[in-house]
């Protein structure tokens, strides 16, 4: 299928579709998990179809990503799992706990910081990968179905969070 979208830098869109429709691949595509059979990919100005397989990790380093399975490390605790890609940025220790607890706060997990992935329950989890996007203030966040695990309160919780990383500057 062919697709035309422009999002402009700092706005906040939602991709809404029946199942099968391609949301998820169209996130795939953004994040260089998937290369496009044809056309272009414009991020930041950069055709990211034709991006080097080596300079994917730096384009990475901009984006923060929530996948729907969420891929957390399950041999990682909590705070582990989100620090992860602030040391992989090279923060100072003391900044990668600060943040990491500031943001698992914001998340409501703060008390859960030393458990593994699976001593969590599937919403907590999804709260853990949504905490791991948000943690290095990324200028481009993509988001897999971040609310569908959660119920009502829990949902309208995370899409503040979302809104105030929006207002602070992430696409």
């Amino acid at each position: 299928a062919d697709v035309t979208l422009t999002v402009g830098k700092g706005e906040f869109v939602y991709l809404t579709g029946p199942s099968g429709a391609g949301k998820s691949t169209l996130l795939r595509l953004i994040f260089c998990a998937t290369r496009p059979s044809r056309g272009q990919l414009l991020v930041g100005g950069r055709n990211i179809a034709r991006l080097r397989r080596s300079a994917i990790p730096y384009l990475r380093r901009n984006m923060g990503v929530v996948f729907q399975d969420f891929k957390l490390l399950q041999h990682r605790s909590v705070e582990q799992n989100v620090a992860v890609s602030l040391e992989i940025l090279g923060l100072p220790r003391r900044e990668v706990r600060r943040r990491t607890y500031a943001v698992l706060k914001q998340v409501g997990l703060a008390h859960r910081l030393g458990h593994r992935p699976r001593q969590l329950a599937g919403g907590e989890q999804q709260r853990v990968a949504i905490a791991r996007a948000l943690v290095a203030e990324p200028q481009i966040l993509l988001c897999d179905e971040p609310t569908g695990n959660l119920d009502g309160e829990r949902a309208a919780e995370i899409m503040e969070l979302l809104a105030a990383a929006n207002a602070r500057g992430t696409t």
